[in-house]
Parts: C-alpha cells; sequence; structure tokens
C-alpha cells in the first residue's frame, strides 16, 4: 500500500471536488466523476472516494465498490515509468508472459503495483497493436518491441537501475 503526503491528500480532495461540478449530484453521475479523477491524478485515492461520496451523499462503500469493480481505476498512483507488457495473442505465443513475469522479479512488484520509491508501476494489457514486433512492452508511450528477459535488464540499466542476479542488494533490483 502506497501511503500519501498530506499534499497529495489534498490534491485528491480537490481533485474530486472539480470533478464533482458540472455533473447532477446523483448516483448516476458516480463513473463519469471518477473517470476525471482519474484522468486529472493518473489513479483514484481513498480521499478523493470519501470527497465523492460527500459531495453525492452516497456511503463510501459505494463508491469504493464501483472503483474496485472496474478494471478501468487504479487506487495506487502509478509508477514515473510506466511499464506495460504486452500480452495479447501474438505476444503471448512469443512469450509475453515470461516478459511478464520477468519484469515483475526485477521489480518486486505485482501487475498493478509500484515500487516503493514510485518509480515502476507494472501493468498489463490486452494489445497494443504491435503484434509484429512481438513481445512488446511500452514504457509511458515508448514501445519496445522483441523484448527479451535480457533487454528487460537493458532497460533497467538504461534507467540507472542496478540488476543483479541473485542476492539482492540496497538500491538494487533483482
Amino acid at each position: 500500500m502506497v501511503l500519501l503526503t498530506e499534499e497529495e491528500k489534498r490534491a485528491a480532495r480537490e481533485a474530486a471536488g472539480s470533478a464533482v461540478r458540472g455533473f447532477p449530484r446523483s448516483r448516476g453521475s458516480l463513473v463519469p466523476i471518477l473517470q476525471k479523477i482519474q484522468e486529472k491524478l493518473g489513479y483514484v485515492p481513498l480521499e478523493a472516494m470519501e470527497e465523492v461520496a460527500g459531495q453525492l451523499g452516497i456511503p463510501p462503500v459505494d463508491v469504493y465498490g464501483v472503483v474496485t469493480f472496474y478494471n478501468q481505476f487504479r487506487l495506487t498512483p502509478p509508477g514515473r515509468r510506466q511499464i506495460k507488457v504486452c500480452l495479447g495473442t501474438a505476444c503471448h505465443m512469443k512469450g509475453g508472459t515470461v516478459i511478464l513475469d520477468c519484469w515483475k522479479r526485477r521489480l518486486g512488484i505485482e501487475v498493478g503495483g509500484v515500487t516503493p520509491d514510485r518509480e515502476f508501476s507494472l501493468e498489463r494489457v490486452a494489445c497494443v497493436g504491435c503484434c509484429s514486433m512481438a513481445p512488446v512492452t511500452v514504457i509511458n508511450d515508448e514501445v519496445h518491441g522483441r523484448v527479451t528477459p535480457t533487454r528487460v535488464d537493458g532497460l533497467l540499466f538504461s534507467f540507472g537501475v542496478k540488476v543483479k542476479k541473485g542476492r539482492q542488494e540496497e538500491g538494487e533490483v533483482n
């Protein structure tokens, strides 16, 4: 779980208040309001959910239920570098699951997670439309094709992350 700073909590409440404006104060407005919050912040924090619930006059648990039901919503802030591993048919057939497992091991996070320093987040996507380059990893908006476990290490190295095989040391990713 990622702990938010007081500034991030304040920004979440402000984003929620801003998102509610312009919509009818009804339960039917909930999904578009949450989408606006995520568009602005990159995720929907608990503080934003509580603010929306208060503004719409519904229980916070109902807002949380909607956020956790739809996979379009993130509960944690995305990393500075958002890593998306394609698992569409071509990427899956060319080893996309191996690449996803490699990213998980190297970063020490699961799909949907973010590293403690918030540098990296990891997602699985259905298809990025670059099937001829399978398997594909997208980092922020940059497409990397024909990715191998060695290429994962190289990409991390290019970001200044030291990758060691074996024992993990402080400041290094295993």
